[in-house]
């Protein structure tokens, strides 16, 4: 068995069709009307109750599932997220003691959008900033030699 993606029952595929390729950048594979697949393997789909047989109603903010998306620019996508209608956010940037910069926000159906810095850019500003490859591996709790590989 081999993991294949990630499949999200959204409410209006074009909108949503918009928000993935547009606003996150994501290249689309195969558009079906219906069902879009992007690479990486996000897949969005429409119609998702009559497609499985079943009277499934989407819940709205499910809070126990999210989308994890990794940039090397945290600020300059904030700002791009920011400026996109009707995104609400449930926290801007904030760093956590590993250094990873983070935001999550809510799409256009709810579902919780995580964007990250790289941890390989977290590491590199540690570096750039002055810390020594010792004390980048131990706040990143990347093995010294994977560090050592980043200069």
């Amino acid at each position: 068995m081999q993991y294949q993606g990630t499949l999200i029952a959204v409410s209006d595929i074009a909108k949503s069709k918009h928000f993935y390729e547009t606003v996150m950048e994501q290249k689309i594979l195969m558009d079906l009307g219906v069902h879009v697949s992007f690479e990486r393997g996000l897949s969005l789909q429409s119609n998702y109750a009559e497609l499985v047989g079943q009277d499934l109603r989407m819940q709205s903010r499910p809070n126990n599932f999210q989308l994890y998306f990794e940039v090397e620019d945290l600020d300059q996508w904030q700002e791009k997220i920011k400026g996109t209608d009707n995104i609400e956010f449930i926290h801007e940037a904030k760093e956590y003691p590993w250094g990873q910069r983070v935001m999550r926000f809510y799409d256009y159906d709810q579902y919780i959008v995580e964007v990250s810095e790289s941890m390989t850019s977290v590491a590199k500003r540690f570096l750039a900033q002055g810390l020594s490859v010792e004390e980048t591996a131990q706040r990143t709790m990347f093995p010294v030699d994977f560090v050592k590989n980043l200069l």
